[in-house]
């Protein structure tokens, strides 16, 4: 008996399993990473020589992936 009423509690119906699902315009959402490029500089949050580099470096990455992407779908499309 007690599988059975946790099978039911677990189970979803496919229009709440839809709900759930994220849609197109929030895998497409570019505000964090608008955000991580373009933010202001705290004051108070400490400075370090590496972990500016890490963020360079990490920016740098961001935007060759991008190139990549836009150059991959550019060459599949013409």
């Amino acid at each position: 008996m007690e599988k059975e009423e946790i099978m039911s509690e677990t189970t979803t119906t496919k229009e709440e399993a839809k709900q759930d699902r994220p849609t197109l315009k929030e895998y497409l959402s570019l505000g964090e990473m608008w955000g991580y490029f373009f933010r202001k500089k705290d004051p108070n949050r400490p400075t370090n020589f590496n972990l500016k580099m890490m963020h360079g470096i990490n920016k740098i990455s961001i935007l060759i992936f991008l190139a990549g992407i836009i150059y991959l779908v550019i060459k599949n499309l013409f």
